[in-house]
């Protein structure tokens, strides 16, 4: 089987959102797709850790550069 790639599952993972969220889904195919839906998150938190891993091992070999959080952008208290 093919690797999947990140972003495949984050679309079928908003595919698996817009579906529930119409609510027309039978009970049984709801569970099905929840349960697809967890897998799809887990694997894109696990891809999404892996290369912040891998972006902070290499800035870690620039002493110079540093990363910063998204919300830190977000939050601008005077």
């Amino acid at each position: 089987m093919a690797r999947e790639k990140f972003e495949d599952a984050l679309e079928k993972l908003e595919n698996i959102v817009k579906e529930m969220e119409a609510g027309e889904l039978p009970l049984d195919s709801a569970l099905k797709s929840f349960e697809e839906g967890i897998r799809l998150v887990r694997f894109c938190s696990a891809k999404l850790e892996e290369t912040q891993r891998r972006v902070d091992e290499l800035l870690e070999k620039e002493n110079s550069l540093m990363t910063k959080d998204f919300q830190d952008e977000d939050n601008h208290e005077p």
